[in-house]
């Protein structure tokens, strides 16, 4: 029997960040996902193609404070979710996770769906940066891509 899309959803997002042997990374479940939703809806973005999710994109919005405290490994990523403080205005943007199925990748959907969360979350925030932890080529490929078009430095851990 085959895997349903979450199914290989949760898999690809195992396999690549391997979040259970890596206390320092943010495991999402439900009670990250409430939080990352009050820091801002469009913290999580997804593409379902009626099957379930084939594409599912994490950003968090912080300050600029946090986020060179995690380009200099002052504190882990589950820190700069744990601190970014709730009902602030957040000046940078944490390009967190981009995962795609396999059938889907190169078609320019990660990036169309980033791109959007990006400028909705700039509507609330004066995003000045973005910044990245890249865990493949493609991943750093993509954030590159990402502050191209929307005109955002960017700088990776």
């Amino acid at each position: 029997m085959s895997l349903s899309n979450f199914e290989r959803m949760i898999q690809l997002a195992e396999d690549v960040f391997n979040v259970r042997t890596d206390s320092s990374q943010l495991n999402v479940d439900e009670k990250v996902i409430d939080r990352l939703l009050k820091i801002h809806p469009n913290t999580m973005s997804e593409i379902d193609d009626g099957n379930g999710p084939v594409i599912w994109i994490l950003l968090i919005p912080t300050t600029t404070e946090l986020m060179n405290q995690f380009l200099e490994n002052t504190i882990t990523e589950k820190k700069l979710y744990e601190l970014t403080p709730l009902n602030n205005t957040y000046t940078s943007l944490y390009l967190c996770s981009a995962l795609v199925l396999e059938e889907f990748r190169g078609k320019g959907m990660a990036k169309k769906l980033t791109i959007q969360a990006i400028e909705n979350i700039k509507k609330d925030h004066p995003i000045e940066s973005l910044f990245v932890w890249p865990f493949s080529k493609e991943g750093e490929w993509l954030a590159e891509k990402i502050s191209a078009i929307t005109q955002l430095p960017l700088r990776k851990k």
